[in-house]
């Protein structure tokens, strides 16, 4: 008998100036005192000199979380001292459309996940699976209990929580089980595009208790969460590390006011010792060339995800830019929320969105869609893990460049909406053989 789980719809409005995941929002300062400071060297002795506490040094000698300053100036009249900026806390949205109207007795839900079919996994998989790759999702954790993602490493996982390494806990949330599975579904109900390789659940997001006892806890994580597990997916070894988050456009001032700046040696040294850094492009629909910029989509190095629809069209939610957008891949929706939401096109709501797996104790079923960049970025995680497989000894950039290489339906590397093209996983491996 076909059982449909209670229909749950939410649609989240991109507003502007907030940080999202797919969108972060909210950037505030911690009550904590830290300052994240980047240097030209080795610094630590001065640093400690003037009477700082070093709390951890996220990259040799180029980046610390440092206390006891009051004003990041102060760090910055430190002889090597580029950019000091406080630690910022950031909460989480969800994704621009979810929905859990999903019948459970299937076998398998291949037929529904058009986001495999027009990218062109399985014949893919005729040449490579991911086996003996590792993707890490810096995200809000992975329910390794799920039945389609028993590849999960919890020995290698961790949790990333106000700057100390805890043990991996499951997902309190469901985005990054839901990344996780389009990244590597092992293919019980839903198939990923690199089902053989090995997840590595970096978990960055927790509940923290509001102030006001009559709120509910609120999901957050801090700059200094999020740039440890780069790090750490880089000491690992991780062939790719996703991240399903990221800022919302923000203007030049902030780019001077030193975020880009300290961000920019943990990604460089990341993707330097080969680990892909797949980020999503944003969900603000918004021009990224004018002058703004987002992170770590925007941070040299790492490659920048925009979302598309069934009919491989950029859909309504996502980012653009020209020299903005790596690649596109498909993220779920169409162009207009209006057609996303209508039961007359090829893929009707909800199928348009994106099938993968979520925890049961948080959503009541195992599956739900999702739409979002963040659903585009695991896309390209997966395929990562695919030429790696082929081309172990390929570096970080020979992988972007390979992906940007199988990629259609753009002319050229510099595309606004879609890049270099929307990735095809069949075109990429083949021109590997």
């Amino acid at each position: 008998m076909s059982h449909m789980m209670e229909r749950r719809t939410f649609i989240r409005q991109a507003a502007a100036g907030t940080l999202a995941l797919g969108a972060m929002s909210t950037v505030s300062a911690t009550d904590d005192g830290l300052h994240l400071v980047a240097s030209e060297s080795d610094v630590r002795s001065r640093l400690e000199g003037s009477g700082y506490e070093i709390k951890t040094e996220i990259v040799d000698g180029r980046l610390y979380s440092v206390r006891g300053a009051t004003d990041a100036a102060d760090l910055e009249e430190i002889e090597g001292v580029t950019q000091a900026v406080p630690n910022a806390r950031i909460e989480l949205e969800e994704p621009e459309l979810v929905e859990t109207e999903v019948e459970t007795d299937r076998p398998e839900f291949y037929d529904l996940q058009w986001d495999k079919q027009v990218t062109d996994v399985l014949p893919a998989h005729e040449y490579a699976t991911g086996e003996g790759q590792t993707i890490a999702v810096i995200d809000t954790g992975i329910d390794d209990g799920h039945p389609d993602l028993g590849n999960v490493d919890t020995d290698r996982s961790a949790k990333f929580m106000q700057g100390e390494v805890l043990e991996h806990e499951g997902d309190p949330h469901g985005h990054g089980t839901h990344v996780a599975g389009i990244a590597a579904g092992t293919g019980g109900g839903i198939i990923g595009t690199a089902p053989d390789a090995d997840l590595v659940s970096l978990q960055v997001f927790y509940f923290v208790e509001p102030e006001d006892p009559d709120e509910d806890p609120v999901l957050t994580t801090t700059t200094e969460d999020i740039l440890n597990a780069v790090a750490y997916a880089a000491a690992i070894d991780a062939d790719v590390a996703n991240m399903s988050l990221g800022t919302p456009p923000l203007p030049p001032q902030y780019n001077a006011g030193g975020y880009r700046g300290v961000l920019t040696p943990v990604y460089q040294n990341a993707v330097a010792q080969g680990t892909v850094i797949s980020a999503s492009a944003g969900n603000d629909a918004y021009d990224l060339q004018g002058g703004h910029f987002s992170t770590p989509n925007g941070i040299p190095g790492t490659m920048s995800i925009s979302a598309t629809g069934p009919n491989d069209e950029l859909v309504f939610y996502s980012n653009y830019g020209t020299g903005q957008v790596d690649v596109g891949a498909p993220g779920g929706g169409y162009e207009t929320l209006e057609k996303t939401l209508a039961e007359d096109t090829e893929w009707p709501y909800p199928t348009n969105l994106v099938l993968s797996s979520v925890p049961e104790d948080v959503y009541g079923t195992q599956y739900a869609y999702f739409a979002g960049t963040s659903m585009a970025a695991p896309q390209v995680a997966g395929l990562a893990a695919l030429v790696r497989e082929l081309e172990p000894e390929t570096t970080a950039q020979q992988v972007e460049t390979a992906i940007k290489a199988g990629a259609e339906y753009a002319d050229g590397q510099s595309d606004a909406e879609l890049g270099a093209g929307r990735i095809n996983a069949a075109n990429t491996v083949e021109d590997l053989e």
